[in-house]
This record gives structure tokens, sequence and C-alpha cells, in this order.
């Protein structure tokens, strides 16, 4: 199996563009997928200099409703109008940024909507034996803080987002299970447990955000949130891959916690599993 990154946050391949966003290219036995699409179109270049043909691909699966994995789905879509699109139902909701100094729209454009290969899934789906979407996380075991200031708007109020709209999937290949997550913001701790409700052990391989990342400084409390998760990530037998909103100043933590466990993918880096 191999997956490659797409786009994410920091400089990798000196090729490759970086922006704040995430996306995914997989190539299993049997399929060829790609996971989010970034902000902005600029994965589709790296995905040219890194040579993978986005036209082959069978489908593409939204991880949930933000701009930075759907700011590309259009782009895509005008060059592979044949691959369908998945996400959830409510992956098109007004989803905001909002605290006391802002109030900033960050849901998917309405046009994707429109899209004819767009399918709304309610829930779990098993697209074959290699490919499993779930979703339906409600645990808040150490949910990320940052979460507090991520918004819906229904019938103009503001609600504290639930994440209803993210979704998760597992690749099974040669005996191993790789969950792959955009952001985690349903926490990956909570994600995991999911994970081990359906298959009954750990994943292999896990390739995600973890949303710890801030513009401004970390406080204690963050600290002491990210430290907590790195060791009850440290008790299992898996591998992870993180980036994009997990934040450098926190996977500099993760990492003295977690060792060769943990690895951060950058802008044009490829997983082999």
């Amino acid at each position: 199996m191999k997956i490659v990154n797409l786009i994410e946050n920091t400089k990798g391949n000196k090729e490759c563009l970086f922006e704040h966003g995430l996306s995914f290219y997989v190539e299993t036995a049997n399929h060829k997928l790609l996971v989010d699409t970034g902000a902005t179109s600029a994965f589709m270049e790296n995905a040219d200099n890194l040579g993978v043909d986005l036209s082959q691909v069978d489908a593409l699966i939204l991880s949930h409703g933000h701009y930075d994995h759907a700011g590309g789905v259009l782009s895509f879509a005008k060059v592979n109008p044949g691959a369908g699109i998945l996400m959830q139902q409510n992956a098109d909701g007004e989803y905001y940024h909002k605290n006391d100094e802002i109030e900033k729209y960050i849901g998917i454009d309405p046009r994707i909507m429109e899209l004819s290969q767009v399918e709304l899934i309610e829930g779990n789906k098993k697209i074959d034996e290699e490919i499993f979407l779930f979703s339906g996380v409600t645990e808040r075991k150490l949910w990320p803080l940052g979460n507090k200031e991520l918004k819906v708007k229904k019938e103009g109020c503001f609600y504290q987002d639930e994440f209803i709209h993210e979704q998760y999937l597992v690749l099974m290949e040669n005996g191993k299970r790789i969950l792959l997550s955009g952001c985690a913001h349903n926490g990956i701790l909570n994600i995991l447990e999911k994970f081990r409700e359906i298959y009954k052990t750990d994943p292999d391989a896990v390739i995600s955000g973890f949303h710890m990342g801030k513009k401004s400084g970390y406080t204690g409390e963050d600290m002491e949130m990210i430290q907590k998760i790195g060791r009850e990530l440290k008790k299992t037998d898996t591998v992870y891959y993180t980036g994009h909103c997990t934040g450098e100043r926190p996977y500099e933590v993760l990492k003295e916690i977690m060792g060769s466990q943990i690895i951060y993918v950058h802008s044009g880096d490829t997983i082999k599993l």
C-alpha cells in the first residue's frame, strides 16, 4: 500500500507546494483513492510533480466539511468527473470559526453539492473488503480544546460543532488495518476507541492530524493535554503518521514521549505500508 501526502502545512519535497490544508493519495491493490483536497487546487500541481495521475482516482473521500480539506474538490471534479465524492450527509453545514474577535466561514463551497458524483453517507459504509468508512464518534475523552471555537450555524444561531460530519477511512490489505482521519476533531483517543469497538484491536497504523496546533502560545492546560494524549497513544501497538493541524510544537512534545512510534508527514512525503 502506498500513501502519498499531496499537500500539508509544511515544506517537505522541494518540488511541492505547501499550505494550511491536507490531502492524501492512496494506492492499494484494487483502488486509487483521494482523501481530501487541501484548501486550494495546489495539491493538483503537487500530484503532477509527484507522478500521481488524478484522472485515474476511483473515489474522493472527504474527511469532514471544512474548507482546508475540500478547497480543491471542484478542480478535481473537472479532471475526474467520474470519481465518486463520498462525504457524510452533514458535510455541507454552515461551519464557522467564531470567538470574540473573529467570525469566519470555514465550511465547504456550496457548489460542491451541485456535483452529480457527490454521495452523501449516513453513518458507516462498507465499500468492499478493502475499504470501510465509519463515523458516529461521540465520546469526549481529551476532546481537542480548539474545538470550542468551532461552531455550526443553524437558523441564524451559532451552536457548538459536534463534528457529526467527520468520517474515518479504514484500509485493509495483507492482514493490516490502516486508519485515516483528517483532523481527528472528535479526539484521536475517541476515534481509536470507536475503531476498537468495530475491530476488537488497534489499527496497525494511523494517519491523521490531531488538531492540537495553535497560532498563539500554548498554555499549561494545552501542554498537559498533549502529554496525556501522547502517553495514551504510546500504550498502543500502532505507528502514527501526523501533520497538518497537529502543529509543530505539539508534535515535538509527542515525539519526546512516543519516539519512533510517531512520524511527521510533510508535503510530498510517501508512506509505504
